[in-house]
C-alpha cells in the first residue's frame, strides 16, 4: 500500500483528545483485528470471495492486509444487514452465496477454469461481464448480475475505506472531529490533516481502487 503522507499520520491521531472514544474504540479494534477463519462461507467460498476482492481493490504483496472478504464473512455471520434490499435481490447471504457460484459459472463458460486459476486480466473480464449484466450462465437467471455486481462492490469499498490504512493512504482525519471544522475554503487544510510528502505539491493520495476498470 503507497502511502503518500507520513507513515502513521492518521493512526497518530487515534491516541490524541481529537478523537472521542467511541471512535478510537472502533477504529483501534480494526486495525488490530487478526484476519479470522470464515464463519458462514465455506473455506472454498471463502479463498474465492479473497480472490475477487483483491481484484476489485488491489492491495500490494507485503503490505498490511486489509480483511475484505473477512469483514463481509463477520457481518453475515453475525446476520446483519443495513435494514433494506433491493425487490430483485434475494436475503444477504443467499446473494452472496448464488454470487459466487456464477462468477465460477462464467469463468468456467469463457475461459474454462475457476476463477482463481486465471489471469488477471481474465478475472477482469469475468467481472466485468457480471457488472455489465451480460455474463453467461444460468446462475444469473435467478439472480441479476449487475445488481450482485453493484452490492459486492458497495460493501468491499466501505470495509477499506473505514479501515485505518487505508484512511492513512488518502489522508482522511475526519474521525478527528472533536475540535470542529474551521479550515472549510478551498485547499485550506486543519493543522491535524497530513500534508503532501511530495515536494511543493499538493497533490493527495490516490487509492488504486480509482484504477479498476469497472469504475471507468
Amino acid at each position: 500500500m503507497h502511502v503518500y503522507y507520513p507513515e502513521g499520520t492518521v493512526r497518530a491521531l487515534l491516541a490524541t483528545d481529537q478523537v472521542t472514544e467511541a471512535t478510537r474504540q472502533v477504529l483501534l479494534e480494526r486495525l488490530t483485528a487478526p484476519p479470522q477463519s470464515p464463519k458462514f462461507f465455506s473455506a472454498t467460498e471463502f479463498v474465492l470471495l479473497q480472490t475477487i476482492c483483491n481484484r476489485l481493490i488491489p492491495q500490494e504483496p507485503g503490505d498490511a492486509q486489509i480483511d475484505i472478504a473477512g469483514g463481509i464473512d463477520k457481518r453475515l455471520s453475525q446476520n446483519e444487514s443495513d435494514g433494506w434490499r433491493y425487490d430483485v435481490m434475494p436475503p444477504d447471504g443467499d446473494t452472496y452465496k448464488l454470487g459466487l457460484t456464477g462468477v465460477d459459472e462464467t469463468a468456467q463458460l469463457l475461459f474454462k477454469q475457476p476463477f482463481q486459476q486465471l489471469s488477471d486480466d481474465q478475472q477482469d473480464e469475468v467481472l466485468m461481464n457480471i457488472q455489465r449484466a451480460v455474463a453467461p450462465g444460468q446462475t444469473w437467471e435467478h439472480l441479476p448480475a449487475g445488481r450482485f455486481f453493484e452490492e459486492l462492490l458497495v460493501e468491499a469499498t466501505h470495509i477499506y475505506y473505514s479501515h485505518p490504512l487505508a484512511q492513512e493512504v488518502i489522508g482522511y482525519v475526519g474521525m478527528a472531529d472533536v475540535p470542529t471544522w474551521q479550515r472549510i475554503g478551498l485547499n485550506e487544510l486543519e493543522g491535524r490533516e497530513p500534508q503532501s510528502t511530495e515536494a511543493g505539491g499538493s497533490e493527495l493520495g490516490k487509492p488504486s481502487l480509482l484504477h479498476a476498470p469497472w469504475l471507468l
